[in-house]
């Protein structure tokens, strides 16, 4: 190699584009530990003059994050998947050395999860959690914020002006989405039907509207029912769907706009031994699923987990180190549609 060696050859050497032994030389921004470790292997077999660069990048440690996170049911499919790609999330960063605590509500409690959050408050530099709406969060919240631990809203934006940011779907949306598909698969209009986890639950009440909204603007002639609150449970759900369909034999759409859809799916089989009732519900679990291939399901609206896990966990990362600071920020992810005929 004639002359002083150049970023080209340690490149070259090292089996990567000079662009990355650039940045890996004036970190101007992260590069995987493996990476850089080839980097500084081949500038010391070439002699390069900034060998010593990047083996002090090396042995720099890495700035240490601990993050907490709120869920609940922890038997549910749905969130043992949610549980699953924190940890992926986690693993791929290489800028940090993030620990994840993760703890569930076992019910919808404003008190569980107000200690919850307290708990993890303690201990965590940034929370994530989906919990109801309620007054005493907010005074948790804003006694988290008054110490500086970061608390982000998922899927249900709670603490709304106290909390730091929300995650999530726009549930607004949604429930027009779901009003959407109901009406344009049922070709005589009749009786429709929401249930929704709880009065608690702020992301079900926008997609209630969302649902209503949509149904009058297509001034069609389609009915919806008071709405019914199903503690997104499976029994709850169960039992209510049969006295639903008891009472309205015509009911032409129903919506589980929160949890407890495996009781829904269980109830209009039972009663129709073909499907007659335009269900959509939440997720893909193996019963929507099933439910999908069967007809009884129209459509799921799937939250995706993987993206929001990745962009939850670099949120909080970079809230933590002050490139973050919008009390009042709302970050939408776009939702994974589901029909039968993609299965």
């Amino acid at each position: 190699m004639a002359g002083r060696p150049t970023i080209k050859d340690v490149a070259r050497e090292a089996g990567v584009s000079a662009t990355t032994v650039d940045r890996a030389l004036n970190g101007r921004s992260i590069v995987r530990e493996d990476t850089l470790r080839k980097i500084a292997d081949a500038a010391h077999r070439i002699g390069y003059h900034g060998k010593g660069i990047f083996q002090s990048r090396l042995e720099k440690p890495l700035p240490e994050v601990r993050l907490g996170f709120i869920l609940l049911k922890k038997t549910q499919e749905f969130y043992k998947n949610f549980e699953r790609e924190i940890h992926h999330a986690i693993a791929e960063r290489r800028d940090v050395r993030a620990t994840a605590d993760i703890r569930f509500s076992s019910s919808q409690s404003p008190q569980e999860f107000a200690e919850l959050l307290a708990s993890l408050g303690r201990t965590c530099d940034a929370v994530a959690c989906t919990a109801v709406n309620d007054q005493r969060l907010n005074q948790v919240v804003q006694d988290l914020r008054d110490r500086n631990v970061i608390v982000i809203s998922i899927l249900n934006d709670f603490a709304q002006g106290i909390r730091h940011s929300y995650l999530g779907l726009n549930n607004m949306k949604i429930g027009r989405l779901a009003a959407w598909m109901i009406t344009r698969t049922v070709h005589d209009p009749g009786k429709l039907a929401v249930f929704v986890g709880g009065n608690r639950w702020h992301g079900h009440d926008l997609r209630e509207v969302g649902f209503r909204s949509l149904v009058r603007e297509t001034g069609r002639g389609f009915t919806v029912l008071d709405t019914l609150v199903n503690l997104e449970t499976r029994q709850v759900t169960y039992e209510a769907t049969l006295d639903l369909l008891h009472r309205h034999p015509d009911l032409k759409g129903l919506y589980v706009a929160g949890g407890g859809m495996e009781g829904a799916i269980a109830a209009l089989r039972e009663v129709h031994d073909r499907p007659k009732v335009a269900l959509v519900v939440n997720e893909v679990t193996a019963e929507s699923r099933n439910a999908l291939i069967d007809g009884y399901v129209v459509m799921a609206i799937s939250t995706p987990l993987p993206e929001l896990c990745r962009k939850l966990v670099d949120l909080m990362v970079r809230s933590t180190n002050g490139e973050e600071d919008s009390a009042s920020g709302q970050h939408f992810l776009e939702p994974k549609i589901v029909l039968p005929e993609l299965l």
